[in-house]
């Protein structure tokens, strides 16, 4: 049950936006072979300058179309990450014209007992899911 957060500079328009969480989803759904119906993204817009995306020396050239997006998840593999990185990159690109360098990713792994979705249960750890 991945929890998606996607970072944009304001100014986008609703459809641009569907079209970020859309792409985003599918790759989650394909590498990460999570249920379709497993879908929780959040999208947040900032003001111009509360985004600073360096380019960490590797000569990244960014622009104001750039997207981070943050996935909490139960633990993956390396190479289901990489996939996953890679699964973006090929969507929003597709979908939404987003050069892949003006993409940056983090996967922030949790457990089980790290999930509430409602009731004041953790369900993985009552056994409902």
């Amino acid at each position: 049950m991945p929890l998606v957060k996607i970072d944009v500079l304001e100014g986008r328009q609703d459809s641009e936006l569907q079209a970020l969480l859309d792409a985003a989803h599918e790759a989650v759904v394909k590498t990460f072979h999570v249920p379709e119906s497993d879908r929780y993204q959040i999208v947040y817009t900032h003001k111009l300058g509360e985004m600073v995306l360096r380019d960490t020396g590797l000569g990244f050239s960014r622009t104001n179309n750039a997207v981070v997006i943050t996935v909490i998840s139960k633990s993956r593999s390396t190479q289901m990450k990489s996939d996953l990185y890679a699964a973006l990159a090929d969507n929003l690109a597709e979908r939404c014209a987003l050069d892949s360098n003006d993409l940056v990713v983090a996967v922030i792994e949790n457990g089980e007992a790290d999930w509430s979705f409602g009731r004041g249960k953790a369900q993985f750890l009552t056994g409902e899911l």
